[in-house]
């Protein structure tokens, strides 16, 4: 008799809550959410998964895999917190971080500060060498420069060491030189080299790509081990997968390598359930939004495709991929599910500026101590705060009580920080902070769609995480949309996105070559060097095997590109004119117009997907366990439009094809969905809760 095939679990850690997520082999789904654990967020996922196992009688060795999602890397960004990290350069180009790009996303704000680079200057070494554009040697590699910039990281105790010398993505040599006496010399020490994260040309993206990745090399290894070794000691011994930035899942020993590459892998997870449920439901073009306690994300998918850049910022007040507004965070080059996020969630904590306005976030409460409903010390009023105030969140529990809610409290913060100052009714307090929630996350979604030249009253808003749900309907109000989704289990959603993701490796490198004067043989020999380099990285995995090939393309004299996919099969000069034309018309669509330049190529890229390889078991619809009946009523304030409604609250099963009048608060386990009075809400046949407004906004 045949042994029953290994499960596949699924932790994703936010700010505030950690989401567990299991497909059962009939294809039911099984969730479970608990607040996170910031002294050890290890004991978090390990304390969730068993907790789980228990409730379903499993063994921990029934899971085989277990795909995790982490902040790890972000936070230490965020938070300053990374390692103590310092930069090898060639001499003359100690202040790249520095000089960056000369742009700055604010241009008439006088006061603007830039972010401290993460190799401090005393900590950026120059060394003594030079290679050219074509890769020949101009200045022989110095080894006495060498010994004495070992000396002085040594004494500086530096954590992580950084390499990243002009040009070496034409000729390596230097810098694995330096790579190989730095580790031979300061073992221990988090060496990353730039040929190894990002061969390609443009001085301050491949320096700012390697320093991001030697500053969160230590904490995201150590977040790692910890885990491996807690789900070892609990039985749970299956593979560790771990989500990256770009949407694809990689052993977690190879991205203990590259640590740079899961800097948004929270956020891709969600993309990448929302894709799935997407093209389950075939809605083509989805805005996918996901809303937490710490963050608000959001992502384009087109066409039933993801979108995916390589130019993304990390570390500002809004961290997104815009080839118009940058400068306000670290570069970041390398491949991304093309999200922006704002730090606006349910912890985000609520205050006054000196001029009296109501200010949302960035900063969070976070799970500890929480929102100042939830009882565990916290005095700031947040956004959830708000929300219990309107009626909107369960004033008792939520999570099916697994987190208490203490409304008194959160109605004494409100009224003592907001509302008192200002003069006004609690209600509307509450009300205003909902509205100024909100237009901080219209940001977040007009800069995947409006400044990409896309209309998003022409997609369909697919709302998740914990609070996605609840402001879903006014997003729609403000940007137009006529028709949004919450899929089952909205609340741990990106926990279920890293179940239907897929184990995925990409590489890149540079190749400046005019289209009209490359050779096919020569696109596809390069072509085929990034292809071993991959799959040699998912060696375990070569069977089903899906290549992608991309070309970073513009016209030339232009500074910036554009990712163009290349067809598959043979090159020949049909598919290079079929390239030009592609790339024409993408540039058309993004800017607006065309040029009679001449194209050339910059970069190349080379992903290998294993299709089907973290799916769950069974195509049926995912259902979530509960009673489906009516829950109660309770007064929702709607705005001084609406007022004051009582208002149904039900399960989610409690709705059926039927379109049903708002007001209405669905609770589920894992989050809260909010319909106002001019909309209406059903279930679709996946499980999904349709919102639809009477109008959207002028």
């Amino acid at each position: 008799m045949d042994a029953p095939a290994k499960l596949k679990i699924a932790a994703d850690i936010g700010g505030t809550f950690t989401d567990i997520a299991l497909f059962l082999p009939d294809g039911r789904l099984a969730t479970r959410k608990l607040p996170s654990t910031p002294d050890d967020y290890a004991r978090g996922v390990v304390t969730g998964i068993l907790e789980l196992a228990t409730t379903l009688g499993l063994d921990p060795e029934a899971f085989g895999e277990v795909l995790h999602g982490c902040t790890v890397a972000t936070n230490a960004i965020l938070e300053h917190k990374g390692a103590r990290t310092a930069l090898l350069t060639t001499r003359g180009f100690r202040d790249v971080l520095e000089l960056r790009r000369i742009r700055i996303p604010r241009l008439y704000d006088a006061h603007y500060v830039k972010p401290p680079p993460l190799a401090p200057r005393d900590l950026r070494l120059e060394i003594t060498e030079r290679v050219t554009a074509d890769g020949s040697v101009l200045t022989p590699l110095d080894e006495t420069d060498i010994d004495t910039a070992i000396d002085a990281l040594r004494a500086a105790r530096v954590e992580a060491v950084a390499v990243c010398f002009l040009h070496s993505y034409a000729n390596p040599d230097h810098e694995r030189r330096v790579g190989a006496r730095l580790r031979a010399a300061l073992p221990g020490v988090f060496v990353t080299l730039s040929v190894d994260v990002l061969p390609e040309i443009r001085e301050y993206e491949r320096s700012s790509t390697t320093v991001i990745n030697a500053y969160v090399g230590p904490p995201v290894a150590t977040y790692v081990r910890q885990l491996r070794d807690g789900l070892r000691e609990a039985g749970l011994t299956g593979q560790l997968l771990v989500m990256q930035s770009s949407g694809g899942i990689l052993d977690a020993a190879q991205v203990m390598e590259m640590p740079a590459r899961i800097v948004e892998c929270g956020p891709a997870a969600g993309v990448i359930g929302a894709a799935h449920v997407a093209l389950r439901c075939g809605y083509p073009n989805v805005i996918s939004f996901d809303m937490g306690g710490t963050t608000a994300k959001a992502s384009l998918i087109e066409d039933g495709q993801i979108t995916r850049t390589d130019e993304y910022e990390v570390g500002s007040g809004i961290s997104l991929s815009s080839r118009l507004m940058k400068g306000g965070g670290y570069a970041l080059k390398l491949p991304v599910i093309d999200i922006s996020e704002v730090g606006a969630g349910g912890g985000s904590i609520v205050r006054l500026d000196r001029a009296g306005m109501i200010k949302v976030g960035p900063d969070s409460a976070g799970a500890v101590p929480g929102p100042a409903c939830y009882g565990m010390g916290g005095t700031a009023p947040t956004v959830t705060d708000a929300n219990v105030v309107l009626g909107f969140l369960n004033p008792v529990a939520l999570a099916d009580g697994a987190v208490r809610i203490d409304a008194a409290l959160g109605r004494r913060a409100l009224t003592e920080r907001v509302a008192a100052p200002l003069g006004i009714d609690l209600a509307e307090a509450a009300w205003s902070v909902h509205v100024v929630a909100t237009a901080n996350m219209v940001r977040a979604v007009k800069a995947v769609s409006t400044y990409r030249g896309r209309n998003p009253a022409d997609f369909v808003l697919l709302a998740f995480g914990g609070n996605g749900g609840v402001f879903a309907a006014e997003l729609m109000r403000h940007l137009q949309i006529r028709r949004a989704l919450v899929p089952a289990a909205a609340g741990v959603f990106s926990a279920v996105g890293l179940c239907v993701g897929d184990v995925q490796f990409s590489q890149s490198r540079a190749f400046l070559h005019r289209l009209d004067a490359l050779s096919p043989a020569a696109l596809e020999a390069a072509f085929d060097g990034l292809a071993a380099q991959v799959l040699a990285r998912i060696e375990a995995h070569r069977d089903g095997v899906a290549i992608r090939r991309t070309a970073a393309m513009r016209y030339v004299g232009q500074a910036f590109e554009l990712p163009i996919v290349v067809a598959g099969g043979t090159l020949d000069g049909a598919a290079l004119e079929d390239l030009a034309r592609r790339f024409q018309d993408e540039h058309a669509r993004t800017y607006g117009l065309r040029l009679d330049f001449a194209v050339e190529l910059v970069a190349l890229d080379v992903s290998a997907t294993l299709t089907g390889s973290t799916g769950p078991t069974s195509a049926s619809a995912i259902t979530i366990a509960g009673p489906d009946t009516e829950r109660g009523r309770r007064s929702a304030y709607f705005g001084p439009t609406h007022g004051h409604a009582d208002t149904p609250v039900i399960r989610r099963g409690a709705l059926d094809a039927t379109p049903r009048q708002g007001p209405l608060i669905v609770e589920d386990y894992e989050g809260t969905t909010v319909v106002p009075p001019d909309a209406s809400a059903w279930l679709d046949a996946h499980g999904n809760i349709v919102i639809e407004l009477a109008q959207a906004a002028p």
